[in-house]
C-alpha cells in the first residue's frame, strides 16, 4: 500500500513539474534564467543551462501519458454522451484486469417522464432534466463518468474500486433514487419525481467491454421500469435470455392473441364513501405459456405494430362484458367496467354498431360498460368520426371516462364537447398527496372544477393508506390502485371481492350507524 501511494505522490509531482517545465510561465522565464546564468558564470555556464533545461522538460515528461481529449458534452445538461460511458467502463476494464480494481454500470430513468411533458410542457421537462443531471453528480464521485444516453435515461460508469458487489450497488442505487425523489419546484409548482434504477457488475457483465456492460445495464432498467415506478434491478443472465426473447414475440403476438394468451385482467375501483366496488378496469396481460405474465409494454406496442388493435379491442370488450355477467350471477353488484379504447379504435366508422350488437348480446345496460378515452386523445384530436363515436357512446349511454386527466392539457371546452361523465386524475397528482401540501392544494382544484362542472372523479395510482385517506377526505369520490389491489384474472376477483366486504362488514361503525 505504502509503494502505491509513493508511486501516485510520484506521478502527481512529475505531472506537476513537467506543466510548469512546458507551460507559458517557463517560456516567459526562459531568457532570464539564461542571462542570469551567463551574468553568474559565463558563457559556460550560459551554453550548460540552455541545454540543460529542454533535457529536463523532455526527462520529466517521457512518462506523461498524452492528455485525453475533452469529453463531447450533452447540450442540455452538460453530461457526457453514452460513448463516454463506454469508453470509461472499457478503461476501468483495462485497469482491473492489471490490479484489484473493479467497476459496474448503472442506469437510471425518471419514472412517467413523458407525461411530466405532457402534462407541464418541454420547457419543465428540461429543466427537471437539468436538475436531476445536477442531483446525479451530487451523490457520484468525481471521477465517475455519468452521461445521459437518451431522452430521461441516465447512465454512470464508477470509476476503478476496490469493492462494486450487489450490496454496495444497491445502496448507491437507493441513494441516487432519494436524491431525484426530493420535491422540484417549477413556477410555484411543486412536482414529485421517482426513478428506477439498473445496474451491471463487472462479474455479471456479458462481455468484458464497456459497451456489454452499458446494454445490460439499460436491460436490467427495463426489467425495473417493468416492476412499477422506484424498482431497482440487477442484470442476470436471465435478462440476457430476455432480451433476446422480447424481438420474438412480435411472431407469436397473433396466435397468443387469437389462442386466448392475451385475456382481461381486472382491478378494482371503490366508492370513498362506502368502500364498496364501484367498478373495475380491464387491463390486457398476456400470459406465456413459457415465460409467464409479459408485461403490457413488451407486448402492446408489438400489437399495435402488427395492426392488431382492433382486434384486441374486441377481446377486452367481450371478456368485460362476460365479466359483468358473471359477476351478476355470483351476486356482486358491480356497477361497471372500464375498457380502454385507443384512438384508432374510436376512428372506427363501425365502432357504436359493434358495441350495441355487443350489449344487446350480453343483455346488459349501456351504463355498465365505460369507455376510457385517454386525455391527450381528447385535447389533440379535430378529427370528426373520433367525436362523432364518443359523443353517440354517450347519448347511447355509455359512460365516458377521461384517462390520466392533467396530462393532455384538455379543456373545459372539450369536457363538454365530449361528454365526459368521469375524470380519472394521473397518478403523478395523487403521488404524496398525503404529505405535500402543493399536491393537496392541486387535487383541490381539480375535485372542485369536477364538482362544478357535474363530473365524478377517480384517482389513479393510490398506493398507500395515507394516500386514500386524504382523497377520501378531499372529496375525491373512487380511487383505484396498487394500494388496493393490483390487476387480477377474473376468478381472483370473486375472492378478492368476497375478503373486501369481510373487512368492510367488520369494520367499526360510528355515530348513527352504530345503534
Amino acid at each position: 500500500m505504502a509503494d502505491s501511494n509513493d508511486s501516485r505522490s510520484g506521478s502527481i509531482i512529475t505531472g506537476r513539474l513537467a506543466t510548469v517545465l512546458s507551460g507559458p510561465r517557463m517560456l516567459a522565464l526562459f531568457p532570464a534564467l539564461t542571462l542570469g546564468g551567463y551574468w553568474a558564470g559565463g558563457e559556460t555556464a550560459l551554453v550548460a543551462l540552455a541545454l540543460a533545461l529542454p533535457a529536463a522538460g523532455a526527462l520529466v515528461m517521457r512518462g506523461e501519458p498524452p492528455r485525453p481529449a475533452p469529453h463531447r458534452r450533452d447540450a442540455l445538461t452538460g453530461l457526457c454522451l453514452r460513448e463516454d460511458v463506454q469508453q470509461a467502463l472499457d478503461e476501468a476494464l483495462s485497469k482491473g484486469a492489471r490490479n484489484k480494481f473493479t467497476t459496474a454500470c448503472l442506469a437510471l430513468e425518471i419514472d412517467d417522464f413523458d407525461c411530466l411533458v405532457e402534462r407541464m410542457g418541454h420547457k419543465a421537462g428540461e429543466d427537471v432534466l437539468r436538475r436531476i443531471s445536477e442531483r446525479i453528480r451530487s451523490v457520484m464521485r468525481e471521477f465517475d463518468v455519468i452521461g445521459r444516453v437518451d431522452g430521461a435515461v441516465f447512465a454512470i460508469a464508477l470509476a476503478p474500486v476496490r469493492r462494486a458487489d450487489l450490496e454496495a450497488l444497491i445502496q448507491i442505487s437507493g441513494r441516487l433514487q432519494a436524491a431525484v425523489s426530493e420535491p422540484v419546484s417549477l413556477d410555484a409548482t411543486t412536482i414529485h419525481i421517482s426513478a428506477s434504477v439498473g445496474f451491471c457488475l463487472k462479474s455479471r457483465a456479458p462481455e468484458p467491454s464497456g459497451a456489454a456492460m452499458l446494454e445490460a445495464a439499460l436491460a436490467a432498467l427495463h426489467e425495473a421500469r417493468n416492476h412499477g415506478p422506484g424498482a431497482i434491478r440487477a442484470f442476470t443472465d436471465r435478462m440476457q435470455k430476455a432480451t433476446a426473447a422480447r424481438h420474438a414475440l412480435e411472431d407469436e403476438i397473433g396466435q397468443a392473441l387469437e389462442g386466448g394468451q392475451i385475456a382481461a385482467w381486472f382491478q378494482p375501483q371503490v366508492s370513498t364513501d362506502t368502500g364498496r366496488v364501484s367498478g373495475f378496469e380491464a387491463l390486457a396481460r398476456w400470459v406465456h405459456p413459457d415465460r409467464g405474465l409479459i408485461p403490457p409494454a413488451d407486448f402492446l406496442p408489438a400489437i399495435e405494430k402488427a395492426g392488431l388493435s382492433g382486434r384486441l379491442s374486441e377481446v377486452m370488450l367481450y371478456q368485460a362484458l362476460t365479466a359483468l355477467c358473471k359477476w351478476d350471477r355470483a351476486g356482486f353488484a358491480v356497477p361497471q367496467v372500464g375498457v380502454n379504447f385507443s384512438s384508432h379504435e374510436l376512428r372506427s366508422p363501425n365502432l357504436i354498431d359493434k358495441i350495441r350488437w355487443e350489449l344487446d348480446r350480453f343483455a346488459l345496460a349501456p351504463g355498465r360498460l365505460a369507455i376510457e378515452i385517454l386525455e391527450t386523445v381528447v385535447a389533440e384530436t379535430d378529427d370528426d368520426i373520433v367525436t362523432r363515436n364518443i359523443g353517440l357512446l354517450a347519448q347511447l349511454g355509455c359512460g365516458i371516462d377521461l384517462d390520466d386527466f392533467g396530462t393532455g392539457h384538455a379543456s373545459i371546452a372539450n369536457i363538454r364537447r365530449f361528454a365526459i361523465g368521469r375524470i380519472k386524475i394521473d397518478r403523478s397528482f395523487i403521488i404524496k398527496v398525503d404529505q405535500d401540501p402543493e399536491q393537496q392544494r392541486m387535487v383541490s382544484a381539480i375535485l372542485t372544477m369536477a364538482e362544478r362542472l357535474g363530473l365524478e372523479t377517480l384517482a389513479e395510482g393510490v398506493e398507500t393508506i395515507g394516500e386514500h385517506a386524504m382523497l377520501a377526505q378531499l372529496g375525491c369520490g373512487h380511487v383505484q390502485g396498487y394500494g388496493l389491489a393490483r390487476p387480477m384474472p377474473f376468478d381472483d376477483t370473486l375472492e378478492w371481492m368476497r375478503k373486501h366486504y369481510e373487512k368492510l362488514a367488520d369494520a367499526p361503525r360510528i355515530g348513527r350507524e352504530a345503534g
